[in-house]
């Protein structure tokens, strides 16, 4: 439950549209519920700004629905990532109103577009290759559930840097960026030295053998010449726009 959604709340009792008994009811699992094989923290956003999102690799159709119907009702935005397409079409058998992003691998309550923009400027986010393109929608969703703008520039890698140096009067205009990389990750390093903007590096596991399923990249990335950039773990396109949606909140 958010902000605003609970200020909403007060705000009905106070008018005499809900009666203390029906908002209990509704506060009764909050700030945290305990769901026996999940205890979800509704009180996350209030805190932090973001809020409790499920990670669905791992968990079973059910528990992610579960979890989904109790999130939905403290507030409207609710994320799963990391969930393949046949379980995406189970859960949405059970919840056929859940949007499945499927390059993304992800399940959201609503429509990315529908949200309601809070950041003071524009996400960019940059994949290097087309292969990085599902960490970088991950990203990219993400982003824009937290309430961003976001803009997308795809297979702009240092093997043909013609193509990033078309896009630098759009560069120019982001607030963050988001870059994506797999093989020797290079291409943060080149845009740190385009732009003045926040950057935050992700490292993807694409490319061949001694690319260590991700591990070259992030040294790369770790062991850049461009100063100031920031490096989240290996195919982690979700922390990368939690981490940009702090920075463009700021």
């Amino acid at each position: 439950m958010d902000g605003k959604k609970l200020t909403e709340l007060l705000e009905e009792v106070r008018g005499g549209s809900r009666d203390v008994a029906a908002a209990v009811e509704l506060l009764k699992g909050w700030p945290a519920e305990k769901l026996g094989f999940a205890c979800l923290d509704h009180h996350r956003v209030l805190r932090t700004g973001m809020p409790e999102v499920i990670y669905g690799e791992g968990k079973t159709c059910e528990q992610i629905s579960t979890i989904f119907k109790k999130m939905v009702v403290h507030g409207k935005m609710a994320m799963a990532t990391r969930v393949d397409a046949e379980k995406a079409k189970l859960v949405q058998g059970d919840l056929p109103s859940l949007i499945y992003h499927e390059q993304a691998r992800m399940l959201t309550s609503i429509n990315p577009e529908d949200v309601e923009t809070r950041g003071r400027g524009v996400v960019g986010v940059l994949s290097a290759g087309t292969s990085d393109i599902p960490v970088a929608e991950e990203a990219l969703i993400t982003a824009r559930c937290l309430g961003n703008r976001v803009e997308h520039i795809y297979d702009v890698g240092v093997a043909g840097i013609h193509r990033l140096l078309a896009h630098r009067e759009l560069l120019q205009s982001l607030s963050v960026l988001i870059v994506v990389a797999g093989m020797e990750g290079a291409l943060p390093s080149v845009v740190g030295g385009l732009v003045d903007k926040p950057i935050i590096a992700v490292p993807t596991s694409v490319g061949y053998g001694t690319g260590f399923g991700g591990i070259a990249a992030l040294l790369g990335m770790l062991n850049s010449c461009a100063p100031g950039i920031s490096v989240v773990n290996i195919d982690n396109g979700f922390g990368a726009a939690c981490a940009a949606d702090a920075i463009n909140r700021i």
